[in-house]
């Protein structure tokens, strides 16, 4: 097999562990040096190979990528940059195979949510049809826990933690000053975040009290009845 490098980036918003991934990446590539050459990340997700902006990380040593595992943030940045369909710009698929051609790329792992796993698919899809196939990989993060056909998406365990954390505060102060308080956790459709937070739950009088998800279907009239049962139970409300 010919020895081909590797293109590596990051995507979407970073979170404390999505420098593992890198890591890992980076290290079982070291491990099959007869099939893959060097690892070369993207500065700032895809533009990083659409600019030519490329990072030789054979250049680090085996303690510096060790160090990725416990580094915070993005270490070799991110972006929210959406490929657009091959109909719509041609020019810009072009732009990707000649930077993969003059790099000698048969790689492409992109780590990130839906959005990064929707341009691996494109990638792989183009790539072929224009006669340079690539070998895409989606490297699964994201905070919403959605991605389905995953083993598990690094991302969600610390962001589902700061939600319990956050909550735990929440409902000390809302013990202290009652009354009702509303949070909105993110999750795009996905209930998952929203869920932890019923790990903030120590005592049986902790909020959350009351927790809705996306995947069930809202009622207002049936939440008011809800925030107000629990204020006349308890004197106050954390939702």
């Amino acid at each position: 097999m010919t020895r081909r490098n590797l293109f590596y980036a990051q995507s979407g918003g970073v979170t404390p562990v999505i420098n593992a991934s890198a890591a890992g990446v980076i290290q079982a590539a070291r491990e099959h040096p007869k099939r893959i050459g060097k690892v070369l990340a993207g500065q700032n997700g895809i533009l990083g190979a659409l600019q030519e902006n490329l990072i030789d990380t054979s250049c680090e040593t085996k303690g510096s990528i060790e160090g990725l595992i416990s580094t915070p943030g993005g270490a070799f940045g991110s972006c929210r940059y959406k490929l657009k369909s091959f109909a719509e710009n041609q020019a810009e698929y072009e732009r990707l195979i000649t930077v993969f051609k003059a790099h000698n790329i048969g790689y492409f792992l992109y780590n990130g949510g839906g959005d990064s796993a929707d341009t691996c698919l494109k990638v792989s899809q183009i790539s072929e049809q224009m006669g340079y196939p690539i070998q895409a990989i989606h490297v699964p993060k994201t905070i919403d826990n959605d991605l389905r056909q995953n083993d598990h998406t690094p991302g969600f365990g610390s962001a589902g933690k700061f939600v319990a954390q956050a909550f735990m505060g929440d409902n000390l102060d809302n013990r202290a000053l009652p009354g009702v308080k509303i949070n909105v956790i993110m999750g795009r459709h996905a209930g998952f975040l929203t869920a932890a937070s019923a790990l903030a739950r120590v005592y049986e009088d902790d909020g959350p009290h009351l927790v809705y998800v996306p995947e069930r279907p809202f009622s207002m009239t049936r939440f008011v009845k809800d925030v107000k049962r629990v204020v006349a139970e308890r004197g106050r409300c954390v939702v």
